[in-house]
């Protein structure tokens, strides 16, 4: 068991751009790494940490904080630290730079210590392979299992490169919320800018946000409940469970519900905050619930936030300030001015329709876009002149311009169904039943109280019809959603004792994990025909494979309808849903079902403004189901609701959701990003290297198909390959086999058996020392090839890889010292293996020609690295001086953008310049060459 004592020095072996860690903690098994060249704290298992001790031996050269280099003497150790003695001063290791650099190939050359040559173009390849990935825009979006659908791809990027990124997604129901908040999250976790995120999601989500982590992103996630909590304090009462691991998925109610448990996950510390179905955060300028109370404490702190709700403005006014005021407290501070900005949308949202339109405008709108838009006068009065001119682009800049000054976009994301495309048709089946009585009031008033007894469903048609449907579509899924899980429980009985059908439940009283068995249960081909749920079933839930809805009752909000319906109604739906609505004549389903149907043509269509029109018509909407309405009140209502619907439809046309929707999707942006992840998908570059690197490390692959393999340890070479279990993993390079099978891994950059076996390579010795003889033309000759690799240690939160990620460098010189790298690249069969001693025997090669050799590669390779850093510095320069720019002149008319975004990205391109400027460079491998004269036979 290795003694960690505090101060001790270490690095990491696979991330060693973290610079040089030191001991602060030690607790329950773990050891504690602050790292504070590049501000990162990191947490390790005592027994298994991926970490490797700093030691100097006499003769060595070290640097120290001060910035002096030092010779070693001689080294003692004291309390478990070493004490080294330099010039007859004693450094104690905490005093060692948090800077320094470890790998020593050319230690191992000198000393014989080579690897095969195959070994040292595999550590290269994984060189450029780790530089490709991290350099690459869609780094944290390749690996993601789905389908690229453009508008999410689009909000994804348009998130996630923010500095802070604080966004309400809003989209409709079926536009996939989740699956955006997943890429985000999964960017901003593999460029290390959010090591710490906490997911809030109801209760009955957590297992599907979980499972969508896993299959969808490859990201295991630590699931938090009580149970957890207090077996983590069982261990040390003073620890706060919240600290225990990176990424936590828990239920809000657990923290809501507990101020101690509130209190610790306040106290954690997070990088980004994720809270999923945020429409039930209940504020009013009075009173807030504890729901909203503990998420608006998380949400000052935490850097990132991302807040999910399909319902952004339906819930009324007032709800939906109170969700962006957690996202910005100070734009957000006051409700009535928030009210009358939303008027000023509406001009900004016309004119920018009809330039979208290619519609003249009118001298009226001329005059107003020049007092919205903020352009230099001379550049607007020339693009208001070119707009009619064939082939002008004056249209898309003054869109561009309307859209980043006025619109919302910056802080709400929302797409719907009528701008998109890929839905199913949604069709409507009535049936008159034969009546009830009381026309099923008392069941109304059961439903509103939560009357907890069971029903009595042995003479209701609804179930005579049930019965016989299920009979006609045995081959069918069906969805059957219901208010309680009462009403679930009375229908599987009298199902039971009516049909021999496979019967699956899906209420509030089973466990997570019953609820996720029962629905994979329902999605199995063979599996349950009908799966009964309760109202919880309306939230989150994706049962897209199925075409069949039985509404057996309704409710009374109309979003809440959509939600029920959007379970089905989801992009991708392969046929068109059938709505099946089973209603007893003269009953109050009867009079809701016209009122959707005929009033707001809710079933067939998406629902817009549901919230309001039952604000306007709800009270008569009540008393018509609760008493026996007459015809003629019935048609009023519907007739009403006719007219409010198609008012508010038209006012949200018109108005802010326009303006909403042209910035939450430009399909030219989103189309370029969807071709660049279609044409990796296509290369078989690093699917090949990593076939290379498998079979490096003792993997057995067998190839399954096109493009498919199966991975197992056969003959393993190490304890600590990553992500491969003993019965092997079956691995795929296509997407579209990865999609339909979701058994099988999808095999990419963003993979962790990739990413973690290119980490388990570099982080060791393997291929950093080579020897290969060169039969080659009729001369003899000594080639040293190096391999530099330019490391800038910098905190994540810069998203320095942007810019200049670890970039290997080849240098080859010759025995002149002179570089070759251009001139000399043999091909790999080329180079043999050969006794290294037969050069290292002669000691003038050794002692003076090869370190003379090595001093010239390094004076080419800080050459390179200073060429290159100036690139990198001026692009950076360049983009954040323009972002910076373009930042200020928003803020004065668009308050959305936020004074901390402005001063964070003013630092951020002053610490990137001194970091990219201060960029060291590391020599990681070397092989020596020795050319031959072709040997004649």
């Amino acid at each position: 068991m290795v003694a960690y004592q505090k101060g001790q020095r270490w690095i990491s072996e696979s991330e060693p751009e973290l610079g040089v860690g030191v001991v602060v903690d030690l607790s329950a098994g773990r050891v504690f790494l602050l790292f504070r060249a590049s501000e990162t704290l990191r947490q390790y298992a005592s027994g298994s940490a991926p970490i490797k001790r700093v030691e100097f031996r006499p003769g060595d050269t070290l640097r120290i904080h001060s910035g002096e280099m030092l010779k070693v003497d001689a080294t003692t150790e004291r309390d478990g630290i070493w004490i080294y003695v330099c010039g007859g001063r004693e450094i104690p290791e905490t005093d060692l730079s948090d800077t320094l650099s470890f790998s020593k190939p050319e230690e191992r050359l000198f000393g014989g210590q080579v690897d095969e040559n195959a070994t040292f173009d595999l550590r290269l390849e994984a060189l450029r392979q780790r530089h490709r990935i991290r350099n690459a825009p869609m780094h944290g979006f390749l690996g993601a299992r789905i389908d690229l659908i453009p508008h999410q791809l689009y909000i994804a990027q348009e998130v996630a490169a923010r500095l802070l990124p604080r966004v309400l997604l809003a989209d409709e129901v079926g536009l996939g919320k989740t699956i955006e908040a997943c890429l985000i999250l999964h960017r901003l976790y593999r460029s290390g800018r959010a090591g710490r995120i906490l997911i809030l999601v109801p209760e009955p989500l957590v297992h599907q946000w979980f499972v969508e982590l896993l299959r969808r992103f490859n990201l295991r996630v630590s699931i938090f409940d009580e149970e957890r909590c207090q077996s983590i304090e069982a261990g040390d009462p003073e620890a706060n469970p919240f600290l225990d691991d990176q990424i936590i998925l828990c239920p809000l109610a657990l923290i809501a519900g507990d101020s101690r448990r509130g209190q610790q996950a306040a106290q954690a510390g997070w990088d980004l905050l994720v809270v999923d179905e945020a429409h039930h955060l209940e504020w009013t300028p009075e009173l807030a619930s504890p729901e909203y109370q503990i998420v608006e404490t998380l949400a000052t702190a935490a850097s990132g936030v991302i807040l999910l709700t399909a319902t952004p403005e339906q819930l009324g006014t007032e709800a939906h300030f109170a969700r962006l005021r957690l996202l910005d407290p100070h734009r957000y501070c006051d409700f009535v001015t928030f009210e009358k900005e939303r008027l000023d949308y509406q001009k900004a949202a016309k004119i920018a329709g009809k330039l979208l339109d290619g519609k003249k405008l009118t001298a009226t709108e001329t005059k107003s876009i020049r007092s919205l838009c903020l352009a230099d006068p001379k550049r607007l009065s020339a693009q208001l002149s070119d707009l009619s001119r064939a082939g002008s682009t004056a249209a898309e800049e003054l869109i561009q311009e309307l859209l980043d000054q006025h619109g919302p976009g910056r802080v709400m994301f929302r797409n719907t169904r009528a701008a998109m495309k890929g839905f199913p048709k949604r069709k409507a089946h009535f049936y008159k039943l034969a009546p009830v009585a009381e026309g099923l009031r008392d069941e109304l008033r059961r439903d509103r109280s939560h009357d907890d007894r069971h029903y009595s469903f042995s003479t209701d048609p609804r179930l005579n019809w049930l019965v016989d449907f299920l009979q006609k579509k045995r081959k069918a899924k069906v969805l059957l959603i219901c208010r309680t899980r009462e009403k679930v429980l009375s229908i599987e009985e009298i199902l039971r004792s009516r049909l021999s059908i496979k019967i699956a439940l899906f209420h509030e009283d089973l466990t997570l994990l019953q609820r996720d068995r029962n629905a994979a249960w329902f999605a199995e081909e063979d599996g349950a025909q009908i799966l009964l749920c309760s109202e919880i079933g309306s939230e989150g839930r994706n049962f897209q494979f199925a075409h069949h809805l039985v509404l057996f009752d309704l409710p009374e909000n109309p979003e809440l309808l959509e939600q029920r319906i959007g379970r089905l109604d989801r992009i991708g739906q392969t046929e068109t849903i059938s709505l099946h609505v089973p209603a007893p004549q003269g009953s109050y389903l009867e009079v809701l079902a016209r009122w959707y149907h005929e009033g707001l043509n809710a079933f067939e269509k998406p629902l817009e403004g549901g919230r309001e029109i039952l604000r306007q018509l709800g009270g008569r909407l009540t008393d018509l189901i609760e008493s026996s309405a007459g015809e003629s009140e019935i048609i009023k209502l519907i007739t009403d609701a006719q007219k409010i619907h198609a008012k508010i439809s038209t006012e949200l046309e018109l108005g802010q959701d326009r303006l909403l929707q042209l910035n939450s999707y430009r399909p030219e942006v989103a189309r370029e990003w969807v071709e660049q992840i279609a044409a990796r998908d296509q290369e078989v570059s690093l699917e090949e290297f990593a076939l290379r690197l498998f079979d490096h490390f003792g993997v057995q692959v067998e190839e399954l198909g096109a493009r498919t393999y199966l991975a197992v340890p056969a003959n393993l070479t190490t304890d600590a390959f990553p992500e491969l279990p003993e019965a092997g993993l079956t691995l795929t390079a296509d997407r579209t086999r990865a999609l339909s099978r979701e058994e099988i891994g999808f095999l990419t950059a963003d993979h962790p058996i990739v990413t973690g076996a290119i980490d388990l390579l570099l982080g060791s010795e393997q291929g950093n020392s080579a020897f290969a003889i060169w039969e080659n033309g009729n001369t003899q000759n000594v080639y040293l090839e190096t391999i530099y690799v330019i490391e800038p240690v910098a905190p994540a939160a810069l998203h320095l890889d942007r810019f200049l990620p670890a970039t290997p460098l080849r240098v080859v010189v010759d025995a002149k010292g002179e570089e070759v790298s251009a001139a000399l690249n043999p091909a790999p069969e080329e180079l043999k293996s050969g006794s290294v001693f037969r050069l290292l025997d002669n000691g003038r090669i050794k002692q003076k020609l090869l370190p003379g050799m090595l001093i010239q590669s390094r004076q080419h390779a800080e050459e390179k690295t200073t060429l290159l850093a100036a690139k990198a510095k001026q692009v950076m320069t360049e983009t954040l001086q323009r972002e910076l720019q373009r930042l200020r002149d928003l803020q004065r008319i668009n308050r959305h953008v936020r004074d901390e975004e402005i001063t964070l990205l003013a630092s951020h391109l002053e610490e990137l310049t001194r970091r990219i400027e201060e960029a060291p460079v590391r020599l990681d491998s070397v092989r020596l060459i020795w050319q031959l004269p072709v040997a004649v036979e």
